[in-house]
């Protein structure tokens, strides 16, 4: 159930803090219910089950960035080819590889090697994994875009190749930390397999300043999406879930309304 909510309080306060160290996603509606944008030079945790729109949601901040902020991006693909995500976003009017070619956004193609075909992308990791190779890659394509956002898509797939929870906390704490260094705001998604489940291996949160869950939810035979900034360190933010669209120009999330799940 979906209420509406007079004005933009949330019934609560929703303080912009300092603007000079956010960063603005520009997906219409989400700075609204974050204290006005993600604090720089931070990672976050995008999770969420099937059908969600984790990596349309964290691509268009990437976009946004580049297009609306001039701040470049890079994108590390661990799971899916990247020739896929261009032409997956390009419905929405998102042109990857215009920016490719204008030196605005780079791909790291890190899901070629571990399935082990062979990649035409300009940055490859080579290995199917290996920490080091990876945060030696996002260096090369940050030094070569200037970039200032990042995006892991997905950190589920790291998972998968460590199996070992302690060990998967320690390596994605690594690369958090290596990406907050480098001076990137980031985004890490992350799949879960049930309604409201926070991460798939329950440790990605953990390593992250802020969790975003993003749920897609069936109730009698209708499916719904809500949103909810689950956690943002040192950051004010709404408490409640909202209700998002993903558009034919990406996703819009409705700040005024609620989601009531009976």
């Amino acid at each position: 159930m979906i209420d509406n909510i007079p004005g933009n309080s949330f019934g609560e306060n929703i303080s912009m803090g300092d603007e000079a160290n956010r960063v603005k996603t520009g997906i219409e509606g989400f700075d609204d219910i974050c204290g006005g944008g993600m604090l720089r030079d931070r990672t976050y945790l995008v999770s969420g089950n099937s059908g969600a729109g984790k990596t349309n949601f964290a691509i268009q901040f990437i976009y946004n960035g580049i297009v609306k902020y001039n701040e470049n991006g890079l994108i590390v693909a661990t799971e899916e080819k990247p020739e896929h995500i261009r032409e997956n976003v390009a419905t929405f009017g998102w042109d990857l590889e215009a920016l490719e070619d204008e030196g605005k956004l780079a791909i790291i193609d890190a899901s070629s090697t571990k399935i082990g075909i062979p990649s035409q992308e300009k940055f490859v990791d080579v290995r199917p994994f290996d920490m080091r190779s990876m945060i030696d890659q996002i260096i090369t394509a940050q030094e070569e875009t200037n970039a200032k956002r990042a995006l892991i898509d997905s950190s589920t797939a790291l998972g998968f190749q460590i199996q070992d929870p302690p060990k998967i906390r320690v390596e994605l704490l690594k690369l958090s930390a290596t990406l907050e260094i480098l001076g990137l705001t980031s985004m890490m998604t992350c799949e879960t397999l049930y309604e409201n489940e926070v991460s798939r291996f329950g440790v990605e949160n953990f390593v992250t300043e802020g969790t975003i869950m993003l749920n897609y939810h069936r109730q009698d035979n209708v499916r719904s999406r809500s949103i909810e900034v689950y956690k943002m360190r040192g950051s004010d933010h709404s408490k409640k879930l909202h209700p998002y669209d993903i558009t034919s120009e990406g996703i819009v999330i409705h700040p005024n309304e609620e989601v009531y799940m009976l």
